[in-house]
């Protein structure tokens, strides 16, 4: 905040925009720009209609947070799939799940469609999920900023200690920014703790600089 402020001020769309590698899914950073630390909140931006607005998943897996969650639908169109129900969302609907075990997902249906997601746990205080640093490195990654990735994805390592997302995330930025030791180190560990780690590692050209390492895991 702004000394002698006791606010902050600014419009959504002057809010930074990332683009989510390797998909449709664009995401501005809400908590982390305003420093939010009370609760989780993000927009999330599809510009054209069928794209994801908001990604197929649940809030029970390693990067998530247990969350309960409420979507808000700010600008265009949104047709949400929740435990395979289709609702229709247009512009203004609320749409509130309480149960992290349920699946949910989202896709445009007119262009340009922000929704707003706000969550955080029941009963507990509020911690920053282990996907948000990371989902903020990958970009960086991707742009070949490699030591600021691993930075951020160490930060997300630091508040959630073994877990397997975070480590397989990082030994990708590792493996691309030369880190080669460490990211065997960090691939293994993940491995240990998430089998199904393994089945990504298969495809992932992020892991090509390390992958004829003696002591690449196997």
């Amino acid at each position: 905040m702004s000394a002698g402020r006791p606010y902050i001020a600014v419009a959504l769309d002057d809010i930074e925009t990332l683009p989510a590698v390797g998909g449709t899914l664009n995401w501005r950073p809400v908590r982390r720009h305003l420093g939010i630390r009370a609760f989780g909140i993000n927009a999330y931006i599809a510009y054209g209609a069928g794209d994801d607005v908001v990604e197929d998943h649940d809030e029970t897996g390693h990067g998530a947070g247990g969350h309960e969650e409420l979507y808000i639908v700010v600008a265009g169109h949104a047709r949400f799939t929740i435990g395979g129900e289709e609702v229709d969302a247009p512009l203004g609907t609320l749409v509130f799940l309480g149960d992290p075990g349920v699946r949910r997902k989202a896709v445009a249906v007119a262009p340009e469609t922000t929704v707003l997601a706000i969550g955080g746990p029941v009963g507990e205080a509020y911690t920053v999920s282990a996907w948000e640093p990371v989902f903020a490195a990958m970009p960086l990654s991707a742009a070949g900023e490699h030591s600021a990735a691993v930075a951020m994805a160490n930060e997300a390592l630091a508040d959630h200690p073994d877990n397997p997302s975070v480590l397989y995330n990082l030994a990708c930025f590792e493996s691309l920014g030369g880190w080669h030791e460490e990211a065997v180190a960090h691939l293994a560990r993940a491995f240990e703790l998430e089998p199904k780690t393994k089945a990504w590692a298969e495809t992932d050209t992020d892991l090509d600089p390390i992958r004829d390492r003696p002591d690449y895991p196997g």
